[in-house]
């Protein structure tokens, strides 16, 4: 019987590497030898592996070569192109002149679509586009819709407490100057050729004109007290279809450090809107409303508009476009708001111009740089008169731009049917003679058509959606709010400047369903 053999004269089970590497080469050697094979003619590598399948019988291991061979160039591609991105970032990471810290300084001053082409370039500039501060000034407007909730989102994530500026939304055109009249509401007859875009760039127009932007996409600004909007400095709103009202007091909540505040086409009323303002924005510094229904919106009350005066003392420049406001409105407005220098109410409805009265003298109204009341359908030729007096008597020293242009004339003192287009008693060369710093805009048709004042009057009120107002008290909301030596800015008649009455409308919302077009 053959002896059993002890422990220590056994073979050993455990497989020695050593010794395997001495019997086989190694994966390095092979993976050597397999890659010098590159330099070979493609020709005959392709006729070795023809005959290495010919010479397999079974179909079976056939496909079996195949596939592993399909298999290692696919690792071995991707090995490559894994190296290759590592020598590329440690070569540019040495021959890149700036350190991190300056180079996320840079990023930070690109525009956002600039700093995701930078950060597609290679990983280090990837790393360096990711940091918060890259994202401190967030520009996603566009004129073609193809900015989505989630790509807001994203963006508004990585700036986080560093954010300070926000612009969104379907801007028609070039950005304006900023004493421009140009309308920034996106409407079919002013939207884009997109004869010249990509079809990426179309794609997402096809069927309708539809803004892929909805209610929720400012809802990242909001949350904890580290909330993204706590240290917001400027927000800007263009043309976001299914924005509404709920939508965007709950962002102007979150925004409690707001300076620059810009809403344009957006369906919100203006009474809320400036409630809301007044309420949550006490720093703001400039608003810019543009309403996205030309003369429809009269919500404006004289209560919100003396709150809004007493919660927003630091407001330097406020433009209202598009509204129905009445001048004893925009005097508290403009008298209140006494650091006011930037005024613009383009093409409102029921100006006259009675409020420009002893504007000059006195506080509030004073320290205007700039007055835009362009296209105001009801601004007289008699007010602008009397205002252009009393720059010539001195008041308004600070004054440097006037327009009061309008492409349907001023209205007459007793009619604002009769048109003027050519007026005599307004003292233009006066004016410009006296005061050679004042720029003064005063562009006027050579004539007239009544024609299209009837049919502009009929289609703001008697459109294709009937929009039924209610009248309020026949009491003037205002009567308390005012002294009596600012009585006489209340008694124009006959110009749809009813001062003694304030009506609302009523907006029809849309549906709460939504559709989130998420960009892939």
């Amino acid at each position: 019987m053959a002896k059993r053999l002890c422990p220590s004269s056994a073979p050993s089970q455990i497989p020695n590497a050593n010794a395997s590497t001495k019997q086989n080469p190694s994966m390095d050697d092979l993976l050597e030898t397999f890659l010098d094979m590159a330099d070979s003619p493609s020709l005959s590598i392709g006729l070795s592996f023809d005959r290495l399948i010919d010479s397999t019988p079974c179909d079976a291991d056939q496909s079996l070569l195949i596939d592993r061979a399909l298999k290692l160039g696919s690792l071995l591609l991707e090995a490559g192109n894994r190296s290759a991105r590592k020598r590329a970032s440690k070569h540019n990471s040495l021959a890149w002149a700036l350190p991190p810290d300056l180079t996320i300084k840079v990023f930070s001053m690109l525009d956002t679509q600039s700093l995701c082409y930078a950060a597609a370039t290679c990983s280090m500039f990837y790393k360096c586009a990711m940091d918060p501060l890259c994202y401190a000034n967030i520009d996603l407007r566009t004129i073609v819709p193809r900015v989505n909730n989630a790509v807001v989102s994203t963006m508004i994530q990585r700036a986080g407490r560093s954010l300070q500026s926000l612009q969104l939304g379907i801007v028609p055109g070039p950005t304006a100057s900023p004493w421009s009249c140009q309308s920034l509401v996106y409407t079919i007859r002013n939207s884009v050729d997109v004869s010249s875009f990509s079809w990426n760039d179309k794609k997402t127009r096809q069927g309708k004109e539809s803004f892929i932007l909805t209610r929720t996409c400012l809802n990242p600004l909001s949350g904890e007290s580290g909330a993204p909007g706590s240290l917001l400095r400027r927000l800007h709103l263009y043309n976001i279809e299914r924005m509404d009202k709920t939508s965007l007091c709950m962002a102007l909540s979150a925004c409690p450090s707001l300076l620059d505040l810009e809403i344009v086409g957006l369906h919100v009323e203006l009474r809320q809107t400036l409630m809301s303002v007044s309420v949550s924005c006490p720093l703001i510094e400039r608003l810019f409303f543009e309403s996205s229904k030309t003369g429809r919106d009269d919500s404006l009350k004289s209560p919100t508009c003396v709150d809004f005066v007493n919660n927003c003392p630091h407001l330097t420049s406020l433009a209202l476009r598009g509204f129905k406001l009445p001048d004893y409105k925009v005097r508290i407005l403009v008298k209140g708001l006494r650091k006011l220098k930037y005024v613009d109410f383009s093409t409102s409805y029921s100006i006259t111009g009675t409020f420009l009265r002893n504007l000059g003298s006195g506080i509030g109204g004073n320290l205007l740089e700039v007055l835009i009341l362009r296209d105001c359908m009801h601004l007289k030729e008699m007010e602008v008169a009397r205002f252009l007096t009393a720059v010539l008597s001195g008041d308004f020293k600070f004054l440097r731009h006037i327009d009061v242009s309008n492409r349907e004339g001023l209205a007459s003192e007793g009619d604002w049917y009769m048109r003027c287009f050519n007026s005599r008693i307004i003292p233009l060369k006066e004016v410009s003679k006296e005061r050679p710093d004042l720029c003064l805009l005063a562009e006027f048709p050579s004539e007239g058509s009544f024609i299209d004042i009837d049919h502009m009057v009929d289609s703001e009120f008697h459109s294709e959606v009937s929009l039924p107002s209610q009248l309020s008290s026949h009491t003037s909301d205002g009567s308390l709010l005012m002294s009596s030596s600012e009585s006489s800015y209340n008694s124009d008649q006959g110009s749809g400047n009813e001062e003694g009455q304030d009506s609302g409308y009523i907006f029809f919302e849309e549906s709460s369903d939504e559709v989130d077009f998420l960009a892939l």
